[in-house]
């Protein structure tokens, strides 16, 4: 499985983002499907992941509430809608692919399929 992000850029405090990733492979509805975020100098961080069937969601407590993760199987795409952005929601986007236990876990390092990120920058 291979996956691509796309839909960062660059917002004021308090905009919104949509941010998106299409897989390869013709079993994508099989895996979770998450997003994860690194910031410059801090550790690799969960944001919120999505069952395989799109029945079962997860969110970090700093993405409740603004945050949304959808799927579209047939399209082979997760998404996550950004909301109410913060300048602490800075940093790179991860989207990830595996099982909805090790996201449930936090189980970052577990995750079968990693795409590139996509960066997000909130200004002030």
């Amino acid at each position: 499985v291979q996956l691509q992000a796309s839909g960062g850029g660059l917002v004021q405090a308090g905009g919104s983002l949509m941010l998106s990733c299409v897989a390869s492979g013709r079993t994508f509805s099989v895996y979770a499907m998450g997003w994860i975020r690194q910031a410059p100098g801090k550790e690799r961080e969960f944001v919120a992941a999505i069952s395989g069937r799109g029945t079962g969601t997860l969110y970090a407590d700093s993405a409740k509430g603004r945050f949304t993760i959808s799927r579209d199987n047939a399209k082979n795409a997760v998404y996550l809608q950004m909301n109410m952005l913060k300048p602490e929601d800075t940093a790179d986007y991860y989207c990830a692919a595996g099982e909805f236990a090790d996201f449930f876990k936090r189980n970052i390092g577990g995750l079968d399929y990693w795409g590139k990120g996509t960066q997000v920058t909130v200004s002030s």
